[in-house]
């Protein structure tokens, strides 16, 4: 289903206004389904699968208006028959259903996170980081940041795109990990890595507007990107935050990544329920050829994160069952998460076999 352009430019402005979760802005991408509220005054991205509303983070709205919007909303599904699931909300949302019983709570993982003004001094004292960046650099890697208007649909980046998404393990997902944001550029940061003149990489990063923030939703590599692209174009990109005058900087959810220094008594994951633990335990552990997880954090790790934050699955029941994460695996497969898998072992057995062949 097609979000109408009138209803894209409403919620473009209240997220503008009010969006302090880092996947605010991502409810802008395709895909997504908005819902207001009868005010006017908020607005939630969400995609649907069975009986089940996946949010994408939590509403957007006046601070002192979150319960009273979330209520509405859930009102709202029940309506239509529905169960509602905040996926990847945060500290906010959580504080509105900590202690209630008609709602139930699970650690995702969390999000590394930065105040960018002490990035500098980071980088000076992280040997490993600069030499990635001068190995990039030396390799004659230059970034550039683009103008949303000349970014939008831009044939090199499709391009670009294009070959970073042929090498993944799996077919194109969505929802909170849509790749698909070259046509709805708006307000984004986009940095270009060129080398030789020819796109190799490029960095798409989304506006936190309550937070002073960005959330750094992409980081896209393509057949041409020399180690150390990644790194310089992150590195640029913080840096033009500083310029700025930002004061947060995210790289967003690492699943079932938990937060240094926790202990077994208070690290947040002890609380989710053991059949999630272990299926998300299992998936980190086996599910690499698919999506790597664990480079994933070591990567992001890397960076010398402030703090990280827990990231929330937040549903309008007892307890979280076993179908909201069938549900939730729907919302990124855009249909059966079954037949992505099948799609995915194929790609992998083709990719072997070619090995094999060559």
């Amino acid at each position: 289903m097609r979000t109408p352009d009138l209803d894209i430019d409403r919620a473009r402005r209240l997220v503008l206004a009010h969006g302090w979760n880092a996947t605010c802005y991502q409810i802008l991408n395709p895909g997504f389904q908005l819902w207001f509220s009868e005010a006017g005054d908020a607005v939630a991205g969400y995609v649907e699968y069975g009986h089940t509303r996946i949010i994408g983070g939590a509403p957007v709205c006046p601070r002192g208006r979150l319960a009273s919007v979330a209520e509405e909303l859930e009102a709202r599904n029940r309506a239509d028959r529905r169960r509602t699931c905040y996926f990847a909300a945060e500290a906010r949302l959580e504080k509105v259903y900590r202690t209630a019983t008609d709602h139930a709570t699970m650690v995702l993982g969390s999000q590394p996170c930065w105040n960018p003004s002490d990035w500098p001094r980071r980088i000076a004292w992280h040997a490993s980081l600069r030499a990635q960046l001068n190995r990039a650099a030396n390799k004659g890697v230059v970034v550039e940041r683009w103008p949303s208007s000349r970014a939008h649909n831009h044939p090199e980046l499709r391009r670009c795109l294009q070959e970073w998404l042929a090498t993944r393990g799996l077919p194109p997902m969505h929802f909170l990990i849509e790749p698909e944001t070259l046509s709805r550029v708006f307000d984004r940061k986009v940095l270009v890595a060129r080398r030789d003149a020819r796109v190799t990489a490029f960095l798409v990063a989304s506006p936190i507007p309550a937070r002073s923030g960005w959330l750094v939703e992409q980081v896209v590599r393509g057949s041409g990107a020399v180690n150390g692209t990644s790194e310089m174009l992150i590195d640029a990109a913080v840096r033009e935050m500083i310029a700025d005058g930002s004061t947060y900087v995210s790289l967003g959810l690492v699943p079932l990544a938990s937060q240094p220094g926790s202990t077994v008594h208070t690290d947040p994951m002890k609380r989710n329920p053991a059949w999630f633990s272990s299926f998300m335990t299992w998936l980190r552990a086996h599910g690499q050829r698919y999506y790597n997880v664990k480079g994933l954090e070591s990567f992001k790790a890397k960076f010398g994160p402030d703090r990280w934050e827990p990231v929330y699955a937040i549903v309008d029941e007892e307890r979280v069952r076993p179908s909201v994460l069938y549900a939730v695996a729907a919302a990124f497969a855009q249909g059966s998460p079954v037949a992505l898998l099948g799609r995915g072992f194929l790609n992998v057995l083709r990719s072997t076999c070619r090995s094999v062949g060559s």
